[in-house]
């Protein structure tokens, strides 16, 4: 995912800061996302377009090994436990198109501790402007 910012030479300097504020808050759920600040009509910031497109399309099709992958999800959990006891025991992916990776955990992971978890992911990677999946298996 990139986010492009047209018509950015008829903006003011303030303008410019509100329309960053304003997208940092509404976009803050693909935080990892690029905000590319650009004008079709001069061609100011279009050569950084099509590396940025490149990086994210990179990222949708990246396989990681599992053994890496456990890793870094013990390395997450070494530096920040899951709250009440809860802990992954093993980590695959499973899909990509997006990255796809299923979490098998002894216990419910929250929604806040999943984002570490993707952050984590996505630092250790470089999976950079993609979306990613994160599954939970449970024990039955």
């Amino acid at each position: 995912m990139v986010v492009v910012l047209n018509k950015w030479d008829l903006l003011d300097s303030e303008a410019k800061k509100r329309v960053r504020a304003d997208v940092a808050d509404m976009l803050g759920f693909v935080s990892y996302a690029p905000a590319l600040e650009v004008s079709a009509l001069t061609g100011r910031g279009v050569h950084r377009l099509y590396p940025a497109l490149a990086t994210a399309a990179e990222s949708y099709h990246r396989r990681v090994p599992t053994s890496s992958l456990n890793r870094a999800i013990a390395a997450a959990q070494s530096a920040q436990p899951a709250p009440h006891g809860a802990r992954v025991l093993y980590a695959t992916q499973g899909a990509v198109d997006p990255p796809t990776f299923t979490l098998f955990a002894t216990g419910r992971l929250p929604a806040p501790y999943l984002r570490y978890v993707e952050r984590k992911l996505r630092e250790h990677f470089g999976l950079g402007p993609t979306p990613l999946k994160l599954r939970v298996r449970l024990p039955r």
